[in-house]
């Protein structure tokens, strides 16, 4: 198998407050980026709201990817696809967007 072929699978969990209790607005989102999310390669996204302050979400995709094209985070970073992405969170939700990507050991 060439590094190409060489697969990672990685869970990427994004944490924020909603302006509001009402996840409908942010649901429609999720179901109409699906396209995007399989940029991720094979993704499975999960939403999760805290029961003690349901403003507060936290979105899991899990996803595989190339292991050359997730080592280069820049790269991801500086996807056109990905930026209008990210510029729409930031156009739904002012607040601050906490991100991390963890592996399974």
């Amino acid at each position: 198998m060439s590094n190409e072929d060489a697969k990672v699978r990685r869970t990427l969990h994004l944490r924020f407050t909603l302006p509001t209790a009402d996840t409908g607005q942010f649901v429609a989102m999720i179901k109409a980026a699906a396209p995007f999310y399989q940029m991720f390669g094979n993704a499975q996204v999960r939403l999760l709201q805290n029961v003690d302050d349901p403003a507060k979400l936290i979105q899991e995709i899990e996803y595989e990817a190339s292991e050359d094209w997730e080592l280069s985070r820049q790269h991801m970073a500086s996807e056109t696809r990905m930026q209008v992405f990210l510029q729409t969170w930031r156009t739904m939700f002012p607040g601050a967007l906490e991100m991390d990507v963890y592996q399974i050991v």
